[in-house]
C-alpha cells in the first residue's frame, strides 16, 4: 500500500452524528481500530478488497438513509459509544487549520472490515491489516502536531479513549471456514495464543505512539454467527456451533488474564476489557427481553449467507429490522449494537470513576 493511498485513508470519517455542543466530551478524542464492526467507512477505498458496504441495503437506517461504509442497517459500535460519551465525530481536524486545540473534540476511524491481528487474514481479504493501521495513525498524528504543535497534540493522543476491535475474522478465515493455519497449529488453543501475541504487540505499539486509555475487545459467540451455522451443512435447526462458542469462551478469559499483565509493564496506561459474548448470548437466548424475534439469521437476502457484495439492492430485506439480532449473516443489526453499547457505556463511566 502506498503512503499516499495510506494518507488518503486515513483522512475518511464519514459521520454527521454531532453530540449536543453543551455535553461534555469524556475524552478529548476517540481512536478506533480493528474490523467491520467498527469500521466507519474505511473499505471505501482499497479498490483490491469486496468488503465494502457502500451499496443499499446497508445504511438503510442511518440518519441519511443511505449506504456509508458501515456493515450494518444503521449506527455501528463506533458511532454509538462515541456519541454516549459526547464526542463529535467529523473530519478530522487536519482538514480544518483554524480548529483550536479546544475545538478538536472528534472521532477518528482507522479500522477496516476483513481485517485481522494475523497478517494472514488480510491477505484473503485484502482489508488494511491491522498491522498497518498504526502507520495511518502516525500520519494523522503528525497532522494534527502540525496544527496545535507537539505539546497540545500529545496531550490530545495521551487523554483519548482508543477502542481496538477485531479477532472474529482470524478464526473464521484462517481456522474454521478457509483453515490456513491448521496445519502450523493443530490446536485452536495454539492459534488463539499466535493471535493474542499479535493483540499484545498491536497494543504497544499504540502505547509507544502516546496511547493511554484502552478498549480492547473479545470475541462473540461465533459459533451463533448466521454464516458459521451455515458452514455446518447438517445443521437444519439453525443451532449454536457448541464447540466455536466454547472456543471464544477460552480466548476471552486468556485475553482477560493478558490485558492486566499488559497494563502493569506500561506506566500510565489503563485497559479495560470488553465483554461482547455475555451480553450477545443473553440476546440470543432471551430475545423477548430485547424485542428480538429472530436470531439465527440476517435481516438481508436469506440471512443465512449474504454479506458485503451477497447482500445487495437486489437481496429481499426484512421489514422489521429493529426484531433481528444479525443485519446480514455476520454482523450485528443497529439495534443489537445499541443494546451492546449500553452496557459498555456503563462499564466504562465505571472504569473511569474508579
Amino acid at each position: 500500500m502506498s503512503t499516499a493511498h495510506t494518507i488518503t485513508i486515513t483522512l475518511f470519517i464519514t459521520t454527521t452524528l454531532l453530540v449536543s455542543s453543551n455535553a461534555k466530551p469524556l475524552f478529548p478524542a476517540i481512536f478506533i481500530f480493528g474490523d467491520s464492526t467498527v469500521d466507519t467507512g474505511n473499505n471505501n477505498f482499497p479498490s483490491q478488497t469486496i468488503f465494502r458496504a457502500k451499496h443499499v441495503p446497508y445504511g438503510i437506517d442511518f440518519p441519511s438513509h443511505s449506504p456509508n461504509g458501515r456493515f450494518s442497517n444503521g449506527k455501528i459500535f463506533s458511532d454509538i459509544i462515541a456519541t454516549k460519551l459526547n464526542i463529535k465525530q467529523f473530519v478530522p481536524p487536519f482538514l480544518q487549520p483554524n480548529l483550536t486545540d479546544q475545538d478538536i473534540v472528534t472521532g477518528v476511524c482507522f479500522a477496516s472490515a476483513g481485517a485481522g491481528y494475523d497478517d494472514q487474514t488480510s491477505l484473503i481479504t485484502q482489508a488494511i491489516r491491522v498491522s498497518e493501521q498504526p502507520n495511518m495513525f502516525k500520519s494523522y498524528i503528525a497532522r494534527l502536531k502540525s496544527i496545535v504543535g507537539d505539546k497540545k497534540a500529545m496531550k490530545i493522543i495521551n487523554n483519548a479513549f482508543v477502542v481496538v476491535s477485531a479477532g472474529p475474522n482470524d478464526f473464521i478465515l484462517n481456522y474454521y471456514d478457509v483453515p490456513s493455519w491448521r496445519r502450523v497449529y493443530p490446536s485452536i488453543s495454539d492459534y488463539q495464543d499466535f493471535v493474542l501475541h499479535r493483540l499484545n504487540n498491536f497494543v504497544r505499539e499504540l502505547y509507544s505512539l502516546g496511547c493511554r486509555k484502552f478498549l480492547v475487545g473479545g470475541l462473540p459467540p461465533m459459533g451463533c454467527l448466521p454464516i458459521q451455522m451455515t458452514a455446518q451443512f447438517r445443521n437444519v435447526l439453525r443451532y449454536c456451533l457448541e464447540q466455536e462458542n466454547r472456543d471464544s469462551v477460552l480466548y476471552n478469559q486468556k485475553l482477560q488474564k493478558l490485558l492486566p499483565k499488559i497494563e502493569a509493564s506500561l506506566t500510565g496506561s489503563k485497559i479495560l476489557y470488553s465483554n461482547v459474548y455475555e451480553p450477545m448470548m443473553d440476546m440470543i437466548q432471551n430475545p423477548s427481553k430485547y424485542g428480538f424475534t429472530e436470531t439465527t439469521r440476517g435481516c438481508c437476502g436469506t440471512g443465512f449467507l449474504e454479506t458485503s457484495f451477497m447482500c445487495n439492492a437486489y437481496s429481499p430485506l426484512c421489514q422489521n429490522r429493529s426484531e433481528f439480532l444479525f443485519f446480514d449473516s455476520i454482523h450485528p443489526s443497529e439495534a443489537a449494537y445499541s443494546y451492546i453499547g449500553n452496557v459498555l457505556d456503563a462499564k466504562i463511566r465505571g472504569w473511569l470513576r474508579g
